[in-house]
């Protein structure tokens, strides 16, 4: 099934439709480093809501026509989401919200753990009801006044995790699918009565990070992952990279928001699992190749990580049914 010109502009040119329905289109992108599935629901008119479960590094928009006035709503639910505006990159945590016109930032949105799951909801300004206070009383939630207050600066603002957001996002990733669609518009309708209560004050534009910063970054990380199989300390690295401990540590926390310990503990633990999933390898080999010469402290660096034993998860998958 072909995409519109349309939805090439929003979800990028090589997007699939993996299901097409009434209220709700499935889109897939997908390339050799992973691949992102975003769920759309149709909420009112010019008014989108859209969970993104993303298992890649990257979600592109790879075009150039600009995409009008548009309102980007993002909650991220788990994982980290990095943009970037002008010369400096900004970062998404879990129980964040972004705001932001789709033009304001760079086309490309990078996920440094290959993982995240989120809500956008997208408001096209020209396309939605002028005035949604129709719908209650008493109510004064205009788009256009969302854009004029959010999008005429060419800037990110930022909602940090707070009980507000948690209230109004949390239900939205169970809720039950007779009642959806309705869910939807009250859901919509009560986040977008919370941000134009808000000044920008609220809000806050991010920290961001340079270039430098974030290349900086992603060489640890990616030396991290090609020596698994050996114990590498800060100062290590340090000496490694030509820096100092207290510049890569925080460059490295601003980007992947842990400490460099805790993201290859994680990430050692995740490449067990595959190898565990997929291989007949012996536990113990499969600690040695990600530097474990001690089998019980790899069980328990495995089950801090993954909630089970090493021996449990290997079991479970075996007779998970395919």
């Amino acid at each position: 099934m072909d995409a519109t010109k349309e939805e090439k502009v929003l979800y990028g040119s090589q997007v699939e439709i993996m299901n097409r329905g009434d209220n709700c289109t499935i889109y897939r992108l997908s390339d050799q480093e992973g691949e992102v599935v975003m769920t759309s629901y149709a909420v009112f008119p010019g008014i989108r809501l859209i969970y993104n479960d993303v298992h890649a590094r990257r979600c592109a928009t790879d075009v150039s026509r600009p995409m009008g006035n548009v309102i980007e709503i993002e909650h991220c639910r788990e994982g980290r989401g990095e943009c970037q505006m002008g010369d400096q990159f900004f970062y998404l945590a879990p129980g964040d919200i972004s705001v932001h016109g789709k033009d304001d930032v760079g086309l490309e949105m990078l996920f440094p753990q290959n993982h995240y799951h989120g809500i956008t909801v997208m408001l096209d300004v020209e396309q939605a009801p002028r005035c949604l206070s129709c719908i209650l009383d008493g109510v004064d939630v205009r788009p256009e006044a969302l854009a004029e207050k959010f999008c005429t600066s060419r800037n990110l603002f930022v909602l940090r995790k707070s009980p507000s957001l948690e209230h109004i996002f949390s239900e939205l990733y169970t809720v039950p699918e007779r009642i959806r669609v309705g869910y939807f518009k009250v859901k919509v309708m009560e986040l977008l009565l919370f941000l134009s209560g808000l000044s920008t004050q609220d809000a806050q534009k991010p920290q961001g990070y340079s270039a430098s910063q974030v290349q900086l970054a992603k060489r640890v990380a990616e030396y991290l992952l090609r020596h698994m199989n050996r114990h590498i300390t800060i100062t290590c690295l340090s000496e490694h990279f030509g820096v100092s401990e207290t510049q890569l540590k925080a460059s490295f926390r601003g980007v992947y928001g842990v400490s460099v310990y805790t993201y290859i503990r994680e990430q050692k633990m995740l490449s067990a699992a595959r190898m565990l999933r997929q291989t007949k390898l012996r536990v113990i080999e499969i600690a040695g190749h990600h530097g474990y010469d001690n089998g019980s402290k790899f069980a328990k660096a495995f089950r801090d990580v993954l909630g089970v034993s090493p021996r449990e998860y290997r079991m479970g998958s075996a007779n998970s049914p395919d």
